[in-house]
């Protein structure tokens, strides 16, 4: 089977800082792949080297088989990506906002229209289709926006935090939207989050990343057994270190 992501060596230096060092991951097609860590640790990082965004100062990585270097438009053209603070036209309304980033990214009308309907279905929002996103709560307005990745049909979903500014009861929604997307749409995700909680109920596999270096990698089970542990909040603690995580305590649980 043909990886997903593969990560060769992939490092990123804004002058003294290594954001993220010979990072070398591998994510498996159809994979929930999560990578957690602190705020500062090098997800979003990683997240824009493998969107090319950012180009990698040394190493490189193959996103869909596609060379990250030699061929940024064609992993450009199979990736979505829900960014940890995207931009969102309030004044647009749902149906409006998914033709605008349809149109962005060429997508043929003959094609972005059947798309939006069966979307905005799959979400639960063709009642509220033309209403402004203004009006939106802020779960709602996310949904709009985990919506709005799927508009290419890519292969690969990048989500940044996607729960983060979030309250409880919005954070729910999206996680249960998210599992359903999962289930439907058999593609493959790739989650970057510094919640405990939200990295256990939604990820197959997790990679542990601090200071831009990667800690482990396995599914829940692996990471227990080789921390010796019988929860990931233990296991996290042990691996980051109890400094490095108490500004993150009260969002654990979201």
């Amino acid at each position: 089977m043909r990886l997903a992501i593969e990560t060769m060596d992939l490092t990123k230096k804004f002058r003294e800082i290594v954001a993220v060092n010979k990072l070398n991951l591998q994510v498996e097609n159809g994979e929930t792949f999560g990578i957690l860590g602190p705020n500062g640790a090098g997800k979003t990082t990683t997240v824009r080297l493998l969107n090319c965004i950012l180009r990698p100062t040394e190493g490189t990585a193959k996103v869909g088989g596609f060379d990250i270097l030699k061929e940024p438009d064609n992993v450009k053209r199979i990736t979505g990506l829900l960014p940890e603070s995207p931009g969102l036209y309030e004044k647009l309304t749902a149906k409006e906002f998914l033709e605008f980033m349809g149109d962005l990214y060429d997508v043929p009308h003959n094609n972005l229209y059947n798309s939006i309907d069966e979307i905005l279905e799959l979400f639960e929002l063709k009642n509220r289709e033309n209403d402004l996103l203004e009006g939106f709560s802020k779960g709602m307005k996310q949904k709009v926006l985990l919506a709005s990745t799927l508009i290419t049909d890519p292969k690969i979903i990048f989500l940044d935090e996607p729960i983060a500014a979030l309250d409880p009861a919005s954070a729910r929604m999206v996680k249960d939207m998210l599992k359903l997307l999962v289930s439907e749409a058999k593609k493959t995700f790739f989650v970057c989050t510094h919640m405990l909680g939200f990295a256990e109920e939604m990820c197959e596999r997790i990679a542990v990343i601090d200071q831009g270096t990667i800690k482990t990698v396995g599914t829940l089970e692996e990471i227990l057994k080789e921390t010796k542990t019988k929860s990931l909040e233990k296991a996290y603690l042990k691996i980051i270190g109890k400094e490095a995580v108490e500004k993150d305590l009260l969002e654990w649980r979201a």
